[in-house]
């Protein structure tokens, strides 16, 4: 995810990780050039007849960018998580039986689906106004708060990115992590990026850092079984005074709006009679993550995220 509104844009074109966005050269070379002179014309919206090539193939191919509980190939090769799982749901009812996970880096994800390497990009991604310039997205699937990573008995009281500013403590989080930036609008001075959840328990844990901010999701089941370490209640992160929404969804080409519009008439399907948060919920996901958001609250009227 991209820094949330009121944060330098530069930040999210200069991160990689699962909420970053990378569109530069180096990302479309990431995924090779193969393909990308059949790639629509750049902001192009059109209808697109992708879903019914993909009715006759059987297959749809998925871009996933391998971080759990959202979106990743487990040992059997298989693609799962809270995205995967949804999207077999989906394009099973819309005609197509199977789903070929397409692994890689999470800046690379728009630029392949872009360069036409997956059909979709099922990994759980933010949907945030700089991405809503280069793809359509579904309406989100979930909406997710943040929490901390702190040691047992949480010793300085966090609860906020501003308790972390106002007592000059030392925070870690996740490469390209929202969280950073809402963490640099409150005010935090000591950041430390690492890799993974797993590196930021194992910090808060040794004492390297005060506390660890990810997805409230992430953080919860990261600290499981851990008894040197908890997970903070989670909360709703506030940047100039208006919620930062954690909210994610799949991602289309802007020239198959078509395909993108029979995939959240299903989506609502699901959302409706309540069988979403059954196929989300042995992925850690509650009803805390279930939202009515649509994308044209998340995507500016002028971008081609919009469904109507």
């Amino acid at each position: 995810m991209a820094p949330p509104p009121g944060i330098d844009k530069r930040l999210e074109v200069s991160r990689l990780g699962r909420r970053s966005f990378l569109m530069g050269a180096a990302a479309v070379g990431a995924v090779g050039v193969t393909g990308c002179s059949l790639a629509p014309e750049e902001g192009a919206i059109e209808g697109g007849d992708l879903l019914d090539r993909l009715r006759s193939s059987g297959t749809v191919k998925v871009g996933v960018a391998g971080e759990q509980p959202f979106g990743y190939i487990d040992s059997d090769g298989k693609a799962t998580g809270e995205a995967p799982a949804i999207a077999r749901v989906i394009f099973k009812r819309l005609g197509i039986p199977n789903i070929k996970p397409i692994p890689t880096q999470f800046g690379a994800l728009i630029p392949g689906l872009k360069a036409l390497q997956f059909d979709v990009v099922s990994a759980g991604m933010y949907i945030i106004p700089v991405r809503c310039e280069q793809v359509l997205f579904s309406d989100p699937d979930y909406l997710m708060l943040d929490s901390f990573i702190v040691r047992k008995g949480n010793p300085h009281g966090i609860k906020s990115y501003e308790d972390i500013a106002k007592k000059g403590l030392k925070l870690a989080s996740g490469t390209a992590y929202a969280e950073i930036g809402y963490a640099e609008a409150a005010g935090v001075k000591n950041i430390l990026v690492l890799p993974d959840p797993v590196a930021g328990r194992d910090a808060v844990a040794q004492g390297r850092v005060d506390a660890f901010a990810g997805t409230n999701v992430t953080v919860k089941g990261v600290v499981k079984g851990n008894s040197r370490v908890e997970a903070t209640k989670a909360f709703q992160p506030v940047v100039d005074g208006k919620p930062a929404y954690g909210a994610g969804g799949f991602a289309f080409r802007p020239s198959e709006k078509n395909f993108r519009d029979a995939f959240n008439e299903e989506l609502h399907k699901l959302k409706k009679s309540g069988e979403l948060l059954r196929i989300v919920r042995p992925f850690g996901f509650t009803e805390d993550e279930m939202t009515d958001l649509t994308v044209e609250k998340l995507c500016p009227p002028a971008s081609g995220g919009s469904a109507s």
